[in-house]
C-alpha cells in the first residue's frame, strides 16, 4: 500500500463580508497547515470499484468525501482502475481543522499519481471545489489568503509558530453557524498586509461560544497563556507559541480530561513534503 499524509488546517482569522443570493457567504480568511495529519493508504485494483475499508461513525460509505473524491476523479479522467483505501484517523471530526476536505484532497493528489491520470493541480482543485470549498487549498498545498467562498486563493507566508490545539468535547455544525441570525455578515474588506500586521478575528466565535460552553471554556483557559482563537466554525481552538518547549509547558497544564495536541505551523503542506 502507498501511504499519504492528510494534514489539518487552521483559519488564522475568518471574516464574512456579505451573503450572496444563493445563500453562500463571501468571506476572507487565511489558511495555514499543521504537521498533524491523518494518513491515507491506497492499494490499486484492476477493477473500477472504490472501497474505503475504514468505517467512520455516522458517515455512510458512499457519502464519505474520500470515496466521492476517488469516484469524481475516475469520472473526470475516464479511469477504469479502482482502489482499496484505508484511513488512519487522527483529526477530530467537526473541529474546524478541515479533516474531510483534507482527506478528499489527498485522495485526489494520490490517485492522480497512482492511476497515472496526469491532471494538473488546477484540474484537481476544480474537481475538489465541487466536493467542498476548502478542498482546493489542500490540493495546492500552500498557506493562502482566501476570498469568495474560499476558492480565490493568494499564496502567503505567515510565521510558522508552534500551536497548542484544544478539541472541545462537542461537534459544531457548520451549517448551523452559517445560518445563524447572530452571525456578523458585514465585515469590512481587509488587506493581506493588514492581516499580516495583526488585524482580523474569527467572527464565528461570538455565535459558537453562546451555544457551545465547552468552546468558551477552552478559549478562556488558553487565554491564560496566549491570545486564543477558534478555527473555522469550531470547535477546535488554538494559540501560538515561539517554541515547542513553551507549547509543551501549556500542554502539561491541560485539564486531564481534555483532548489537545501540539503542532507546528507549515506554509507548505506535509502532503507534499
Amino acid at each position: 500500500m502507498n501511504s499519504w499524509l492528510s494534514p489539518a488546517k487552521i483559519n488564522l482569522f475568518l471574516h464574512i463580508t456579505s451573503q450572496r443570493d444563493d445563500g453562500y457567504h463571501e468571506l476572507q480568511t487565511a489558511f495555514q497547515f499543521l504537521d498533524y495529519c491523518d494518513t491515507l493508504s491506497f492499494e490499486l485494483t484492476a477493477e473500477s470499484d472504490v472501497q474505503l475499508l475504514t468505517a467512520i461513525d455516522g458517515v455512510k460509505h458512499d457519502d464519505n468525501l474520500i470515496v466521492r473524491a476517488a469516484k469524481a476523479l475516475q469520472q473526470y479522467a475516464g479511469i477504469n482502475k479502482g482502489a482499496l483505501i484505508t484511513l488512519e484517523k487522527h483529526l477530530p471530526m467537526g473541529g474546524g481543522l478541515g479533516g474531510g476536505s483534507s482527506n478528499a484532497a489527498t485522495t485526489l493528489v494520490a490517485l492522480n499519481q497512482l492511476w497515472q491520470c496526469s491532471l494538473s493541480n488546477d484540474e484537481l482543485a476544480q474537481i475538489g471545489l465541487a466536493l467542498g470549498a476548502d478542498v482546493p487549498i489542500f490540493v495546492y498545498g500552500y498557506a493562502a489568503w482566501a476570498e469568495g467562498v474560499g476558492e480565490e486563493l493568494t499564496l502567503i507566508s505567515p510565521d510558522e509558530p508552534w500551536y497548542v490545539v484544544i478539541a472541545p468535547n462537542c461537534h459544531v455544525s457548520t451549517a448551523e453557524i452559517f445560518s445563524s441570525s447572530e452571525l456578523t455578515r458585514d465585515c469590512k474588506s481587509m488587506t493581506i498586509a493588514g492581516f499580516l500586521s495583526g488585524e482580523g478575528r474569527n467572527v464565528c466565535e461570538d455565535v459558537v461560544i453562546k451555544h457551545y460552553p465547552a468552546v468558551a471554556e477552552a478559549l478562556d483557559w488558553l487565554a491564560q497563556y496566549a491570545k486564543p482563537r477558534m478555527t473555522g466554525t469550531g470547535a477546535c481552538v488554538f494559540a501560538d507559541f515561539k517554541s515547542q518547549e513553551e507549547a509543551q509547558q501549556v500542554m502539561d497544564s491541560l485539564p486531564s480530561d481534555w483532548q489537545a495536541f501540539i503542532a507546528k505551523g507549515c506554509n507548505k503542506s506535509p502532503l507534499y513534503k
